[in-house]
């Protein structure tokens, strides 16, 4: 994937989704001279809800920016959800009105792969596999981005119960959402056989063994034939040993956390731990590393550049929205990115370098990942909570609300 083409397309998404919304971003007060030099980006879970409800002074603190004009974004590793339906929710759980340019989600740069680069990378209309998340809803968010043929794991299993049998108990979950695949998976004719062209997962895993199955299978297969066995696999006189030589789909993640903070009082295991127990599966399975094998993979969302730089350019355009459409606006001098994980809020603004020069400073909060003891990634400043931490950066930043 390449990064600019990839985050510009997300902007063009969030843009569609709004709609004539676009200009309630903040209050407007064009006669206002008094600008901001400086905005915030949020995570959502562990630092505004955990467990779906509001950490307390999340929903004050976010009035008093829209208030006060001070641009800020939701910058999220979650997804599952479309923009539009997400930023809805949390407008009714924080009582703020939000807007679809408010919200980046971790799998919302997947939409660029729709047209590709050109007319042989598109997968509009190529037969992709979409993991994770509640139901099909990973599904549906895909086929909003304009992907026309998608399948779950759970589409496969229904049609083919033996390729996973320990699924069985999950019969009437997988009932309720599966779909008949476009093609049925037959070994024996490879040619007639479901092709996959390209996999994703969009969000966390339900059913981790199955979707592991149904990965591995077609990481092994001949061209992304479900039911088939690549001949290259293994040859040492191959790159890669063979592996991932012979036209398999390309694999996806949109989300590197390996923990997250629900209710339960210590963080759990997110996309980054199934990530981790599938590259062991793999790993077991060829060799790995040890052998000099690599899953070869595109892992996407904080703390990687090409997020922080799209939230940044966001950023812009909300500020100029805000008042009135501005251009010629004080330089954004500084952005606090306020999380609750070390290796992915903290880590992803400590490394980002800004195209425009802005410095970001990272705020690391206690409501969520992280709990106390000495960070991976130091942040500029560890606040209790988020609207200690915004009070922090409005005093460093001299405004006066």
């Amino acid at each position: 994937m390449r990064p600019h083409t990839i985050w510009q397309s997300l902007g063009q998404i969030q843009r569609l989704s709004s709609g004539r919304n676009l200009g309630r971003r903040f209050i407007q007060n064009a006669s206002s001279t008094r600008v901001p030099n400086f905005a915030f980006a949020f995570d959502i879970d562990g630092v505004l809800l955990r467990a779906s409800k509001p950490i307390p002074g999340a929903a004050e603190t976010l009035a008093l920016l829209k208030r006060q004009n001070i641009p800020f974004i939701l910058l999220t590793n979650g997804g599952g959800k479309h923009e539009t339906e997400r930023v809805a929710e949390i407008s009714q759980k924080l009582n703020v009105p939000l807007d679809a340019t408010d919200i980046v989600q971790s799998h919302s740069p997947f939409a660029e792969l729709v047209k590709g680069t050109d007319e042989t990378s598109a997968l509009e209309h190529k037969c992709v596999l979409v993991a994770g998340g509640d139901g099909d809803g990973c599904r549906r968010v895909a086929e909003q981005y304009g992907f026309k043929n998608v399948v779950t794991p759970g589409d496969i299993f229904m049609a083919n119960p033996s390729i996973w049998p320990f699924s069985k108990n999950f019969y009437d979950y997988y009932k309720t959402f599966a779909r008949p695949l476009p093609k049925p998976v037959d070994p024996r004719d490879p040619a007639k056989s479901l092709k996959i062209d390209a996999m994703f997962v969009f969000n966390d895993p339900r059913d981790w063994a199955l979707d592991t199955q149904v990965i591995m299978d077609l990481l092994l297969s001949s061209q992304g034939h479900l039911g088939t066995l690549s001949d290259k696999n293994g040859r040492a006189d191959l790159p890669n040993h063979g592996y991932q030589q012979d036209g398999q789909p390309h694999l996806y993640f949109s989300n590197p956390d390996l923990w997250w903070a629900a209710a339960y009082p210590l963080p759990r295991l997110g996309q980054g731990g199934f990530r981790e127990a599938l590259g062991g599966v793999w790993a077991a399975t060829t060799g790995g590393p040890g052998k000099g094998i690599e899953l070869k993979k595109s892992v996407i969302g904080k703390p990687y550049q090409g997020t922080y730089e799209f939230a940044e350019r966001q950023m812009l355009r909300n500020r100029s929205t805000a008042f009135g459409g501005a251009t010629n606006l004080p330089h954004l001098q500084h952005v606090y990115m306020i999380g609750d994980n070390p290796e992915s809020d903290i880590r992803g603004a400590n490394s980002y370098r800004s195209n425009i020069g802005s410095s970001w400073q990272s705020i690391l909060v206690r409501t969520g990942v992280y709990s106390g003891g000495e960070p991976a990634w130091t942040p500029k400043t560890i606040a209790d909570d988020v609207q200690k931490a915004v009070q922090w950066a409005l005093e460093a930043s001299k405004w006066s609300a």
